[in-house]
């Protein structure tokens, strides 16, 4: 795979789990946080692209993800617990650096965590699709959103363990995150119970022109291997 050419696996003890982590070239470091339902992978392009302009590009499998480990107590999914994933990493691969951080999607999200629990590991921040929304203890986020958007949008719906585990086995794991990473409705994500992704799931997916077959297998794959359960609890939480 040419877009995995020169990029550097291993895994890293952090925070009381083991973490898979992808990386190449040397130079100030750019921390990439993946959102939901990606990985690593999602920044291949841009780790090749920035290493060779003289950055050293790290992108990491958060909890619950590809070949990092994913606890099974929801109570480990905290925007504490991944940032502290995130700073120990920072510790073991930088320890006297800022570094630069890039998210996208749920990853965004954590980001503005990273930068508000520890802005002294920061020197910058470019966030993707996520603004920064400040803490309010009245505002209670999965109450709110069942609310404004109903009882079927995705994160409603990824409330009760199990329950959207099981849907998508019935579809097949492969179908769900295909169709996942291939949505492109301009609306929020619902996935009503029965009818989830509200077509026809009978057909091959269609994949957008950024998505080749051979980047759908690799998500796929990656998610048929370690489940779906862990990344939807951080994304629930």
């Amino acid at each position: 795979m040419k877009s995995m050419e020169g990029i550097q696996h291993k895994t890293v003890s952090v925070n009381g789990i083991n973490m898979h982590i992808a990386e190449k070239g040397e130079g100030p470091l750019i921390l990439f946080i993946h959102g939901f339902p990606e990985l690593w992978y999602t920044w291949r392009h841009q780790i090749n692209g920035l290493s060779a302009l003289g950055y050293r590009a790290l992108a990491p499998d958060l909890r619950g993800y590809g070949g990092t480990d994913a606890p099974d107590c929801v109570a480990d999914y905290t925007c504490f617990h991944v940032v502290g994933d995130l700073i120990a990493l920072l510790d073991t691969e930088a320890p006297q650096d800022k570094v630069f951080v890039v998210g996208h999607d749920w990853g965004a999200i954590i980001a503005w965590f990273l930068c508000l629990f520890r802005p002294d590991r920061v020197k910058a921040l470019f966030n993707l699709s996520a603004p920064f929304i400040p803490c309010d203890p009245r505002f209670k986020p999965v109450e709110t959103l069942e609310v404004l958007l109903g009882k079927d949008y995705y994160i409603v719906r990824f409330q009760e363990p199990g329950e959207i585990e099981a849907e998508f086995a019935e579809i097949s794991l492969r179908q769900a995150v295909l169709e996942l990473l291939s949505y492109r409705i301009p609306d929020p994500l619902y996935l009503p119970k029965e009818n989830l992704f509200g077509h026809p799931l009978d057909c091959p997916v269609n994949l957008p022109p950024w998505l080749s077959d051979q980047d759908a297998d690799y998500y796929a794959n990656q998610f048929q291997e370690t489940g779906i359960t862990g990344a939807s609890i951080i994304t629930a939480t």
